[in-house]
């Protein structure tokens, strides 16, 4: 069933075509080992302000032993947190905010609708609503497994002051 006011139809979505791998994910976020939340990426459109990349997961995600035991789920703050390095991504590529770094600013009317299993393949995709250059930018955000959507909301990315860490 399609979703409504999706920001790409999922159905679509060429995972054939890599725009960015992880080597090309890893020069723009910094995040490692545990804490990379993307295998790649396999939309970036500036023009739009749309950003998609996708997570496979596996049975060794560091969550899975905890989250629940014996009915391991993706914890819904780490599918938050691969749509803000999808986004980090975008921002960061094309150079959106003038920052070195970009941290969350803030989450807003963030929905989990199903849930993400080891296994899967979590598409996220995020669509640019608001930037002001140096201060902050504002997405909106879905994702997905196949064509169900598990989780949507808005984020807020600021410049973090990477001289005074």
């Amino acid at each position: 069933m399609p979703v409504r006011d999706a920001i790409l139809d999922p159905a679509e979505i060429d995972y054939e075509t890599i725009v960015a791998d992880i080597d090309e994910i890893r020069s723009h976020n910094p995040q490692r080992g545990d804490m990379e939340q993307l295998s790649a990426i396999v939309v970036d459109d500036p023009e739009r302000g749309i950003c998609a990349g996708y997570r496979d997961l596996t049975p060794n995600e560091f969550w899975v032993a905890g989250h629940m035991p014996g009915m391991p789920l993706m914890p819904g703050v780490v599918m938050c947190e691969a749509a803000a390095q999808v986004c980090s991504f975008h921002t960061q590529r094309h150079d959106l905010l003038g920052a070195v770094m970009v941290g969350f600013g803030g989450l807003d009317k963030v929905r989990f609708r199903g849930l993400v299993r080891p296994g899967d393949r979590l598409l996220v995709m995020c669509e640019k609503l608001k930037l002001r250059r140096g201060r902050m930018i504002t997405c909106r955000f879905q994702c997905f497994v196949g064509t169900d959507l598990k989780c949507d909301g808005e984020l807020s990315g600021i410049p973090l002051p990477v001289d005074s860490l």
